[in-house]
C-alpha cells in the first residue's frame, strides 16, 4: 500500500480518506502551540474521523500512532473492566481512601473526595487508592491464581484483547505498540523479585504500561460498543478498492458483558459531577475519563471518551504533552471535537472557548 512518508509527517494521500475536514481543521486549531494528538473514530466501523497532531516542527502522525505514553488515569477504565470480569470486584466494592494510598514508606496522593468509594464513583473521581489497592490485590491473590506470574499474565491477556499494548493494524505505515508487563518482562525488569506493590503503579496507568493515543481511542471505542471494536482505518471503501477483510470483522474483548454497565456509568458520572464536570452538556451525554500523567516537567493531559452515552457516534482520545490536568486541557479539547461532529458546528460559547484554547501555547 502506498502511504505518505510518516517521517515526512504527512497523512496518506493515496485515495479517499475517512477523515472529516471540519474535525481536522478544528483539531489543528486546538493543537496550535502544543505537542500532542487528537484521535477520533466512529465506534460502529473503526473509521478514523480525526487524526490531528502537532509538534514544534508541525504535524507528526507518529505522536498518535507510534509514540507510547503512560496512559495515566484513562487506563483505570480498562483496569475496572478487568478486575470486574475476574470477579475481584463488583460495582459495590468500596475501598477507603483518606487522602491517598499509604503502605509503609509508599504514599500516593489522591483527589479530594468522600470515603469509601465504590467502583462507579472511584472512576468518576479518579481515586488512585481504589485502583492501586485493587490491582495489587489481584497480583497477590493466591486463591484465584497459582502465582503472581499467572495473575499478571491473565491481566495482560485482558488488556491485549482490548487492543492495548500492540499495533492495531492501522492502514498506514509506521504504527508501533507499547508496553504491557507480563511475567517474563517483570522477571527481567526486577531481577531481585517483585510483588503486587512493586508493580501496582500500572493500576493507575503509570509504571510498566505505555500505550499510543490510537490505542487509547480504540479503548474508548470498545467501551462505547460494550465489548468489541473494528480495527481503526483511514481509507474509505470504494468499488475499486474495497477494505481488507480485517477491517470488517469485529474483534471482541475478553471482558464480561456485564462489566461495561458500571464502567460506563462511572465514565458518565465523571462528566456529570466528577473530574470532567467542566464538559457536561444537556445536549447529549458524554462519557469520559480524564488522565493527568506524571513525568519530568509539567504533567501530560489526557482524556478518553465517547458520545452519546446510549447511541455512541464518536469515540475520542486526546493526549497533550505537558498540558497539565486532564480536566483542564484534554477534556475541553475533546468536548469541542465531539460537539463539532455531533452538531456540525460550534455554539458561540464553544467557539469562544476554542479561540481561548487555540491561543494557549505550551512551547
Amino acid at each position: 500500500m502506498a502511504c505518505a512518508n510518516v517521517v515526512a509527517q504527512q497523512l496518506p494521500d493515496d485515495g479517499l480518506l475517512t477523515l472529516r475536514p471540519l474535525l481536522q481543521q478544528l483539531g489543528n486549531r486546538l493543537l496550535a502551540g502544543k505537542q500532542g494528538s487528537i484521535v477520533a473514530v466512529k465506534p460502529q466501523t473503526g473509521e478514523i474521523i480525526c487524526l490531528a497532531t502537532n509538534s514544534p516542527t508541525g504535524p507528526d502522525v507518529r505522536l498518535a500512532i507510534a509514540t507510547a505514553y503512560a496512559p495515566g488515569s484513562t487506563f483505570k477504565t480498562a483496569q475496572a473492566l478487568t478486575l470486574y470480569s475476574e470477579g475481584l470486584v463488583t460495582a459495590a466494592t468500596a475501598i477507603p481512601c483518606e487522602g491517598g494510598f499509604l503502605d509503609g514508606n509508599i504514599k500516593v496522593g489522591c483527589h479530594q473526595h468522600r470515603s469509601p468509594l465504590t467502583l462507579v464513583d472511584a472512576l468518576a473521581h479518579s481515586c488512585n487508592t481504589w485502583f492501586l489497592s485493587a490491582f495489587a490485590s489481584m497480583l497477590n491473590d493466591t486463591f484465584l491464581y497459582e502465582s503472581k506470574e499467572e495473575a499478571i499474565d491473565v491481566w495482560r491477556s485482558y488488556m491485549r484483547s482490548m487492543g492495548l499494548g500492540g499495533p492495531l493494524g492501522i492502514d498506514m505505515a509506521g504504527e508501533k505498540g507499547g508496553l504491557l508487563a507480563n511475567a517474563a518482562y517483570l522477571k527481567r525488569r526486577y531481577p531481585n523479585g517483585w510483588d503486587g506493590l512493586t508493580v501496582m503503579w500500572a493500576g493507575m496507568g503509570q509504571g510498566d504500561v505505555t500505550l499510543t493515543p490510537l490505542q487509547l481511542c480504540n479503548l474508548a471505542a470498545s467501551i462505547a460498543n460494550r465489548g468489541f471494536y473494528f480495527p481503526p482505518h483511514l481509507h474509505q471503501a470504494t468499488p475499486k478498492r474495497p477494505l481488507a477483510q480485517r477491517y470488517l470483522e469485529a474483534r471482541r474483548t475478553k471482558v464480561k458483558p456485564e462489566a461495561y454497565g458500571p464502567v460506563i456509568e462511572g465514565m458518565r458520572k465523571a462528566v456529570e459531577h466528577g473530574t470532567a464536570a467542566s464538559i457536561n452538556t444537556s445536549a447529549y451525554k458524554i462519557c469520559g475519563k480524564t488522565g493527568t500523567i506524571e513525568n519530568p516537567g509539567r504533567d501530560h493531559s489526557a482524556f478518553i471518551g465517547f458520545a452519546p452515552m446510549n447511541n455512541p457516534q464518536i469515540a475520542i482520545a486526546v493526549y497533550i504533552e505537558h498540558g497539565g490536568f486532564g480536566a483542564d486541557l484534554a477534556a475541553p479539547v475533546a468536548a469541542l471535537i465531539i460537539e463539532m461532529y455531533l452538531k456540525g458546528q460550534l455554539s458561540a460559547a464553544s467557539e469562544a472557548q476554542a479561540r481561548r484554547l487555540a491561543a494557549l501555547s505550551l512551547n
